[in-house]
Order: structure tokens, then sequence, then C-alpha cells
């Protein structure tokens, strides 16, 4: 039962955590088509401001990492739902904040293609939802802790 419980674990934390980066990165990405139409030279800014909301998928992916080489037939029920809660924790933390970080950075983008300067506005804006995915990052890792017990 605990590997089961272990496998969806895995699966959610890194499917929810990739998903919502898709989905940030899409709405960001469509902002960047905007602004390119009104401004070519644009591109690059856009393309940065746009880029943020992959960072979710990356810590979905190094939580999986962190997890999947603890896992073996012998894991306990206990073990597999340390998994499985670091796996939603991590998940939806990280589904949710890359959508809105994306909705951040478009709104930015769309902003700079109206002649506003507000690159650093928006970076420092679309660091908070991000710092409760890496949150949830530090809590799956000191999650772990609970796998001994």
């Amino acid at each position: 039962m605990g590997v089961v419980l272990a496998m969806i674990g895995l699966g959610v934390m890194v499917g929810f955590a990739g998903a919502g980066s898709a989905w940030g990165l899409g709405i960001a990405g469509q902002a960047v088509l905007g602004l390119i139409k009104k401004k070519p030279e644009a591109y690059g800014i856009g393309l940065a401001m746009a880029a943020l909301p992959a960072t979710q998928g990356l810590y979905g992916f190094v939580g999986f990492v962190m997890y999947s080489g603890l896992i073996n037939s012998n894991l306990t029920t206990w073990q597999g739902g340390v998994v499985l809660g670091a796996g939603i924790a991590m998940g939806l933390a990280c589904f949710i904040s890359a959508i809105h970080q994306g909705k951040i950075c478009a709104s930015g983008i769309a902003a700079y293609g109206g002649g506003h300067n507000v690159f650093g506005q928006t970076l420092v804006l679309a660091a908070f939802p991000e710092f409760y995915a890496i949150l949830s990052l530090v809590v799956a890792i000191l999650m772990q802790g609970l796998m001994k017990i």
C-alpha cells in the first residue's frame, strides 16, 4: 500500500506542478505575442517575463527526484502517505502559483507594450506567488525527515 500511495504522490507532485507551469507559460506567452505586434524589439523583455512560471514545474521535478530515490518495495503505508502528502502540497501550491504568476506576468507584458517601463515591478510582483511554490518545496524537503519514523 505504501508504494501505491507514494507513486500517486509522485504523480501529483510532478504532474500538477508541470501543468501549472504550462498553463502559466501559455498565459504569459499569449501576452508576448500581443507585445511583439506593437513592439517587435521588446521580444527579449517579454520572453524574460513570460518564462517565470516555468520554475514551478522545475520544483515539481526536483521534488520527484528527491522522493523517487526513496521508493522501494518495503515502503510502509506511513512512508507512502508522507510522499503522498508532499506530492499534494507541492502539486497544488505549484499549480496555483504558476497560473497566477503567469497572469501577473501577462499584465506586466501588456503594460510594457503600452509604453510603461514596468519590467522590474513585474518581476517583484511575480515573485510573490513564486514564494509559495518555493515554500512547498521546502516543506517537501522537511517532510523527508518523517520518512524515518
